[in-house]
């Protein structure tokens, strides 16, 4: 079953233990950012992809739901 971009966020940051504001921090983005992903009414742009990607060393196609697992 294909997960959306909210429910794939939301997965991860509670599997590392990351607040929306941890998480920002290390994207440099705002953490009304991360809560409107989070709430479905924003997608992350590829720049911030691959922020996302390079700074949890996760492949983009795991947060893309691609891949179901980014271990």
């Amino acid at each position: 079953m294909e997960q959306d971009f909210k429910e794939i966020l939301k997965d991860f940051l509670k599997e590392n233990g990351l607040t929306q504001t941890e998480f920002a921090k290390k994207i440099k983005v705002k953490q009304g950012q991360v809560s409107e992903w989070l709430h479905g009414k924003a997608k992350p742009g590829y720049d911030t992809l691959k922020a996302m990607s390079t700074a949890f060393s996760v492949s983009a196609d795991y947060f893309l739901g691609i891949a179901d697992t980014y271990k």
